[in-house]
Protein backbone atom coordinates (compact mmCIF):
# COMPACT_ATOMS: atom_id res chain seq x y z
CA UNK A 1 0.00 0.00 0.00
CA UNK A 2 1.53 3.34 -0.77
CA UNK A 3 0.52 6.53 1.14
CA UNK A 4 1.88 9.85 -0.74
CA UNK A 5 5.28 8.47 -1.01
CA UNK A 6 5.35 6.30 1.62
CA UNK A 7 5.04 2.20 1.13
CA UNK A 8 3.66 0.35 4.28
CA UNK A 9 3.57 -3.50 4.34
CA UNK A 10 0.70 -4.87 5.86
CA UNK A 11 3.07 -5.76 8.52
CA UNK A 12 3.14 -1.90 9.39
CA UNK A 13 -0.14 -1.40 8.81
CA UNK A 14 -1.28 -4.30 11.73
CA UNK A 15 1.33 -2.92 13.62
CA UNK A 16 0.48 0.99 13.61
CA UNK A 17 -3.26 -0.72 14.46
CA UNK A 18 -2.36 -2.20 17.21
CA UNK A 19 -0.17 1.00 19.07
CA UNK A 20 -3.27 2.85 18.23
CA UNK A 21 -5.68 0.51 19.63
CA UNK A 22 -3.42 0.36 22.70
CA UNK A 23 -3.10 4.38 22.90
CA UNK A 24 -7.05 3.97 22.95
CA UNK A 25 -7.77 2.04 25.45
CA UNK A 26 -5.07 3.74 27.79
CA UNK A 27 -7.16 7.16 27.01
CA UNK A 28 -10.36 5.35 27.98
CA UNK A 29 -8.94 3.90 30.76
CA UNK A 30 -7.53 7.09 32.36
CA UNK A 31 -11.07 8.60 30.98
CA UNK A 32 -12.81 6.24 32.98
CA UNK A 33 -10.84 6.34 36.32
CA UNK A 34 -11.11 10.16 36.04
CA UNK A 35 -15.02 9.98 35.18
CA UNK A 36 -15.11 7.53 38.73
CA UNK A 37 -13.03 10.51 40.42
CA UNK A 38 -15.75 12.90 39.66
CA UNK A 39 -18.65 11.17 40.25
CA UNK A 40 -17.13 10.26 43.97
CA UNK A 41 -15.95 13.96 44.11
CA UNK A 42 -19.43 15.21 42.93
CA UNK A 43 -20.99 13.06 45.65
CA UNK A 44 -18.89 14.10 48.63
CA UNK A 45 -19.11 17.77 47.29
CA UNK A 46 -23.41 17.47 47.54
CA UNK A 47 -23.12 15.14 51.12
CA UNK A 48 -21.09 17.81 52.23
CA UNK A 49 -23.09 20.93 51.39
CA UNK A 50 -26.31 19.30 52.54
CA UNK A 51 -26.55 19.02 56.38
CA UNK A 52 -28.74 16.28 58.29
CA UNK A 53 -31.56 18.33 58.62
CA UNK A 54 -31.89 20.09 54.91
CA UNK A 55 -29.76 22.53 56.50
CA UNK A 56 -27.47 23.78 53.78
CA UNK A 57 -23.62 24.45 54.49
CA UNK A 58 -24.01 27.97 53.31
CA UNK A 59 -26.63 28.92 56.34
CA UNK A 60 -24.60 26.63 58.72
CA UNK A 61 -21.33 28.65 57.74
CA UNK A 62 -23.35 31.59 58.20
CA UNK A 63 -24.99 30.87 61.69
CA UNK A 64 -21.18 29.99 63.21
CA UNK A 65 -20.08 33.41 61.78
CA UNK A 66 -22.88 34.93 63.85
CA UNK A 67 -21.49 32.87 66.73
CA UNK A 68 -18.16 34.13 66.44
CA UNK A 69 -19.19 37.85 66.28
CA UNK A 70 -21.35 37.48 69.24
CA UNK A 71 -18.14 35.68 71.40
CA UNK A 72 -15.90 39.10 70.07
CA UNK A 73 -18.12 41.10 71.30
CA UNK A 74 -18.70 39.24 75.00
CA UNK A 75 -14.82 39.06 74.87
CA UNK A 76 -14.76 42.78 74.03
CA UNK A 77 -16.80 43.55 77.54
CA UNK A 78 -15.45 40.65 79.22
CA UNK A 79 -12.07 42.62 78.95
CA UNK A 80 -13.08 45.82 78.94
CA UNK A 81 -14.63 44.81 82.93
CA UNK A 82 -11.42 43.29 83.90
CA UNK A 83 -9.38 46.29 83.22
CA UNK A 84 -11.83 48.34 84.99
CA UNK A 85 -11.30 45.84 87.94
CA UNK A 86 -7.91 45.84 87.62
CA UNK A 87 -7.87 49.58 87.69
CA UNK A 88 -10.11 49.21 90.85
CA UNK A 89 -7.45 46.91 92.52
CA UNK A 90 -4.41 49.10 92.25
CA UNK A 91 -5.87 51.61 94.72
CA UNK A 92 -7.26 48.55 97.37
CA UNK A 93 -5.56 47.77 100.34
CA UNK A 94 -4.00 44.82 99.39
CA UNK A 95 -1.24 44.33 101.80
CA UNK A 96 -1.71 43.59 105.12
CA UNK A 97 0.95 42.96 108.01
CA UNK A 98 -0.04 42.56 111.54
CA UNK A 99 1.89 42.44 114.67
CA UNK A 100 0.58 41.20 118.11
CA UNK A 101 2.18 42.03 120.99
CA UNK A 102 1.79 42.57 124.84
CA UNK A 103 2.27 46.44 125.13
CA UNK A 104 2.86 46.83 129.20
CA UNK A 105 4.38 43.82 131.01
CA UNK A 106 1.59 43.53 133.54
CA UNK A 107 -0.93 42.68 130.58
CA UNK A 108 -0.68 39.53 128.87
CA UNK A 109 -2.44 37.49 126.26
CA UNK A 110 -0.51 39.57 123.42
CA UNK A 111 -4.26 41.80 123.60
CA UNK A 112 -2.06 45.11 121.52
CA UNK A 113 -1.44 45.20 117.71
CA UNK A 114 -0.47 47.03 115.33
CA UNK A 115 -2.12 46.37 111.54
CA UNK A 116 -0.90 48.18 108.50
CA UNK A 117 -3.07 48.08 105.48
CA UNK A 118 -1.00 49.46 101.97
CA UNK A 119 -2.15 48.94 98.61
CA UNK A 120 -0.11 48.75 95.12
CA UNK A 121 1.80 51.66 95.90
CA UNK A 122 2.65 51.58 99.53
CA UNK A 123 -0.33 54.20 100.56
CA UNK A 124 -2.33 53.31 103.22
CA UNK A 125 -2.32 53.24 107.16
CA UNK A 126 -1.31 51.69 110.38
CA UNK A 127 -4.08 50.85 112.85
CA UNK A 128 -2.74 50.45 116.46
CA UNK A 129 -4.77 49.37 119.06
CA UNK A 130 -3.03 49.22 122.95
CA UNK A 131 -5.07 47.39 125.21
CA UNK A 132 -4.16 48.66 129.43
CA UNK A 133 -6.25 47.74 132.75
CA UNK A 134 -7.97 51.05 132.22
CA UNK A 135 -9.30 50.58 128.59
CA UNK A 136 -7.87 50.45 124.83
CA UNK A 137 -6.24 53.02 123.35
CA UNK A 138 -6.36 53.09 119.42
CA UNK A 139 -3.89 55.14 117.13
CA UNK A 140 -4.14 55.64 112.85
CA UNK A 141 -0.94 56.87 111.34
CA UNK A 142 -0.88 57.02 107.29
CA UNK A 143 1.46 55.69 105.47
CA UNK A 144 2.56 57.64 102.14
CA UNK A 145 5.32 55.43 99.32
CA UNK A 146 5.93 52.75 102.31
CA UNK A 147 7.02 55.99 104.65
CA UNK A 148 5.49 57.40 107.00
CA UNK A 149 6.08 60.82 108.61
CA UNK A 150 5.02 60.61 111.83
CA UNK A 151 7.49 58.49 114.54
CA UNK A 152 6.72 54.94 114.33
CA UNK A 153 7.03 52.18 117.04
CA UNK A 154 8.86 49.11 116.95
CA UNK A 155 5.45 46.83 116.43
CA UNK A 156 4.78 49.41 114.09
CA UNK A 157 7.99 49.24 111.58
CA UNK A 158 7.77 46.06 112.17
CA UNK A 159 4.06 45.62 110.36
CA UNK A 160 5.08 47.94 107.75
CA UNK A 161 7.72 45.88 106.57
CA UNK A 162 5.34 43.00 106.71
CA UNK A 163 3.38 44.66 104.56
CA UNK A 164 5.53 45.95 102.20
CA UNK A 165 7.11 42.67 101.61
CA UNK A 166 4.08 41.25 100.52
CA UNK A 167 3.92 40.74 96.49
CA UNK A 168 1.89 43.22 94.49
CA UNK A 169 -0.86 41.51 92.78
CA UNK A 170 0.81 43.12 89.46
CA UNK A 171 4.19 41.87 89.81
CA UNK A 172 5.96 40.17 87.03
Amino acid sequence: MTIGEIQLTSGQLVMGAAVLAILLVAVLTTTSILLVKIVNISKRYHAFMQGSDGVTMESAILSRFKEIDALKAESKYTSEKLNIACETLITAYQKVGIVKYDAFKEMGGKLSFSLCLLDDENNGFILTSMHTREGCYTYIKEIIKGESFVVLAAEERRALEEAKNKGSLYAE
